[in-house]
């Protein structure tokens, strides 16, 4: 087994934030932004200076920065899915958590397969075509192999002229074998969220259950990696303590996957706690995040981090995202339920984990998306053709993953939009499109428009 046990040094990050109490020299935070626009990343000390900028002429060329990189790796394309939850079974005592096993507010439900059917096919008329599997940290009658099943019934089910064409899953920390089985079914990025890296915070906030076990959790995603997974996602819960020590550690972290696997995390997800039934913690969290900060979060993730996905869930408002995706967000859940069963029953909010702020359906976000000028993409060509891991990295570093990025973005927007969109949607769509085409390269606009003729010609899940 390769895991160490200095994945995250609080001391570095504690000496680190003492050295950077003061604001940092214009000059210097410029010199920082310049060396962030070469898509190479930053180091500790650079992002404990930006964490510190709150200058408004700084901070508006900070985000010009964070902008400017993520157009470079990703170009103009936000990836849409959707949660599925599948059970809020959870063995865990998780203070700011609806699910946590104490909680007598909430009403327990573990979906059976013609149940995770039917919520698949709620998903697919929608228009989804990737979706984030969601459970409590329990596993119902069946241990393990529940899970297993639940895949396997999400890429069986066809609803229509669509199907989930990737599954990846967030769910409790696994044993290398148990990953090995993951990897098995076909996942695409297996996520688990440390919450907190402050080991002292971790403690308090986590009382009772497996998840108690910092250094279980911390290690998950080298067990993930030794077993064969590649894409991961790591994050952090924001509010459970002071969010500069967070970030610095969350960096630890992917320097660590970095330096022992070649390859850092796929995805990171920046939520921020929201209100939960049965929890006093998430209504009022230790140290809350105000949306000044989060977006500096955002923007230096962004530049610390280029080549990862960072995701932005509908925790958030609609006008919070459309902020954030201007500072490098590139992914969004859209028309998301966070209780099992809530796409068939979408009223039963007893048994959902979080409150949500963005309630707006698929086709208004897709649509909004296309009025800013992103190109809503349900792509899911890089897990079949095998650009994951150092591959993924190898052209996403550079900036080169775009230009696949860029014409199989284009022919799932052209998919959703003549198989599921509102008219309304569809003629901002098509215009966004027509003005997508005009502003590509000419060998790209050419691969690009066969795609799309293809699909026109009514073929679906065409990519290259």
């Amino acid at each position: 087994m390769t895991v160490t046990t200095d994945i995250i040094d609080p001391g570095e990050v504690a000496g680190l934030l003492e050295r950077h109490r003061c604001k940092p020299d214009r000059q210097r935070v410029r010199d920082i932004l310049t060396q962030a626009c070469e898509l190479k990343g930053l180091p500790m000390e650079d992002v404990a200076m930006l964490t510190l900028v709150d200058d408004p002429d700084l901070l508006v060329e900070m985000f010009s920065a964070a902008q400017h990189v993520k157009e470079e790796i990703y170009g103009n394309r936000l990836v849409l899915f959707a949660p599925l939850y599948i059970s809020n079974y959870c063995g865990n005592e998780c203070l700011y958590c609806a699910f946590r096993a104490g909680n007598r507010g909430v009403r327990r439900r573990a979906l059976s397969r013609e149940e995770i059917a039917t919520e698949t096919r709620a998903l697919v008329a929608q228009g989804h075509k990737r979706v984030l599997l969601v459970m409590g940290e329990a596993y119902p009658d069946g241990g393990f192999d529940y899970v297993l099943e639940a895949i396997a019934t999400i890429y069986a089910t066809k609803h229509g002229k669509g199907e989930i064409r990737r599954v990846n899953v967030n769910i409790a920390p696994l044993t290398t074998e148990q990953f090995r089985q993951l990897k098995g079914a076909g996942i695409g990025t297996y996520q688990v969220f440390q919450e907190t890296y402050d080991p002292v915070v971790y403690r308090r906030v986590h009382v009772a259950g497996q998840k108690r076990d910092y250094h279980w959790r911390l290690t998950a995603m080298d067990r993930a990696m030794e077993a064969g997974i590649d894409d991961v996602g790591i994050g952090v819960l924001w509010g459970l303590t002071d969010w500069r020590f967070d970030l610095l550690a969350l960096l630890q972290h992917i320097r660590h996957l970095e330096n022992t696997f070649g390859v850092g995390p796929h995805t990171i997800s920046v939520p921020r706690i929201e209100p939960a039934v049965g929890s006093e913690m998430a209504a009022h969290p230790p140290s809350p995040v105000t949306d000044a900060d989060f977006k500096k979060i955002v923007a230096i993730l962004r530049l610390a981090v280029p080549y990862t996905g960072i995701i932005m869930s509908t925790r958030e408002s609609p006008e919070m995202r459309r902020e954030t995706f201007a500072l490098g967000v590139s992914q969004i859940s859209a028309g998301s339920r966070t209780n099992p069963g809530g796409y068939a029953s979408p009223k039963d909010e007893e048994a959902a984990q979080f409150s949500l702020d963005d309630h707006r359906p698929l086709d208004e976000v897709v649509r909004d998306l296309a009025h800013l000028g992103y190109v809503p993409s349900f792509c899911t060509s890089c897990y079949r053709l095998g650009r994951t891991g150092v591959h993924f990295m190898e052209l996403a570093k550079p900036g080169e993953i775009k230009r696949h990025c860029a014409p199989n973005g284009l022919a799932t927007f052209l998919e959703y939009l003549l198989d599921y969109a509102t008219p309304e949607t569809r003629l901002v769509g098509e215009t966004l499109i027509a003005h997508s085409l005009e502003t590509m390269p000419a060998k790209e606009r050419r691969a690009t428009e066969r795609l799309l003729a293809r699909v026109r010609a009514g073929q679906r899940d065409v990519y290259c």
